[in-house]
């Protein structure tokens, strides 16, 4: 059995050690005063990326669960910029907070901060107009450089046969961990330059089950690649080069087509990826420094559509074009020394990103030209 005894007997530091066992009242917790210093753009253009800029402050310190910008159309559907930060510390000296790039059509939409409670309570701050602007014509969509002053320096417009050796290396790339085939970067390819064809001025890349077997067990697909890497012209992008293709998109499942560059391991811009299980959009990257977008455009992206996809290789911006439509500017760039070799191909998902293919029905992607501007 326990024996109570009283504070007056414990004396003085008795005492207090024995009012410390009492519980204590737990304080209410009154959500801190947060203020919105500026929340940006006030504009953007129809179909061209951009980023969200918010900077708050608050009454103390304290940790938000989440914070980030929302965008709400006239209809009052929820069209948030993406990539919310998490576990934000906000104080009164302030924070800024830059969210993920999108596009948006052309209209007037509300922008706003909010932010999230520990316990899961929203708070939206106050908004303002957010106006999209229709796209300004640009390039012609049939080719041409839109950067000012530039002329045509290299090209094949697939006029006659495959000029293998001297412009285009159809079998073997570095890009590819064994040189003809990679299934460590998610690939079914083993490379066969049989399977790049012209006819009619435009390259046909074709892929279909191979009879090679890939280290990993999985049937390789025997597909078509053209890089000027290891051709006896050995044709090199660099730093201010704008690079232009016309291909028409493929519609089986498993299909990646891509117009890229690559150079001693990296070097690697990509112009665009694309998968056919997100039939209206393009992955474009630039894994040379940083910078990438998805961009969505229904009208001008989809299976057995033709599409113009251009990149201009800034210096300290790698800028993107469809169909002759500046779309996204990475603000980062290439950095002034940049070269690497081209390369288009039709690549094979091996399911670990994006579906398989899902029988041995042949896999096809078009192109109507290459060309270089400097």
């Amino acid at each position: 059995m326990r024996h109570s005894l009283s504070p007056a007997r414990l004396g003085t530091a008795g005492a207090a050690a024995a009012l410390l066992l009492l519980p204590l009242a737990p304080e209410a917790f009154a959500a801190p005063s947060v203020t919105q210093d500026s929340v940006t753009p006030t504009t953007m253009t129809a179909g061209v990326a951009a980023s969200a800029k918010l900077t708050v402050h608050s009454s103390s310190c304290f940790t938000a669960k989440t914070l980030g910008v929302g965008v709400r159309d006239a209809a009052g559907k929820n069209l948030d910029f993406p990539g919310n930060a998490s576990n934000v510390r906000i104080c009164p000296s302030g924070v800024k907070f830059t969210s993920g790039s999108r596009t948006l059509p052309a209209g007037t939409y509300t922008i706003f901060g909010f932010w999230q409670e520990s316990g899961g309570a929203w708070h939206n701050l106050p908004s303002h107009k957010l106006t999209v602007n229709k796209a300004s014509t640009a390039t012609s969509s049939s080719g041409g450089s839109p950067v000012s002053g530039q002329s045509l320096v290299w090209s094949d417009d697939f006029s006659g046969s495959i000029a293998w050796g001297s412009k285009w290396v159809g079998d073997n790339s570095s890009s590819y961990a064994y040189g003809d085939h990679n299934p460590d970067d998610n690939k079914l390819d083993w490379l066969d330059q049989s399977k790049v064809t012209t006819s009619g001025g435009v390259a046909t890349f074709t892929a279909q089950p191979s009879s090679h077997t890939l280290e990993n067990g999985k049937q390789a697909w025997d597909t078509g690649l053209l890089t000027t890497e290891g051709s006896s012209g050995g044709f090199q992008v660099k730093t201010g080069d704008y690079a232009e293709t016309r291909v028409k998109m493929p519609s089986g499942s498993g299909a990646w087509p891509a117009l890229w560059t690559w150079k001693d391991g990296n070097g690697e811009i990509d112009s665009f990826e694309y998968h056919p299980d997100n039939p209206n959009l393009l992955e474009l990257t630039n894994h040379v420094t940083s910078g990438s977008d998805y961009y969505t455009d229904s009208a001008a992206v989809a299976p057995g559509q033709w599409v113009t996809i251009g990149t201009h290789y800034g210096a300290n911006s790698v800028d993107w074009y469809v169909n002759g439509k500046k779309v996204y500017s990475d603000g980062h760039g290439v950095g002034s020394n940049f070269s690497a070799y081209l390369i288009l191909n039709l690549s094979v998902s091996a399911g670990e990103y994006h579906p398989a293919p899902s029988g041995s029905t042949p896999l096809t992607m078009q192109a109507d030209y290459v060309r270089v501007y400097r």
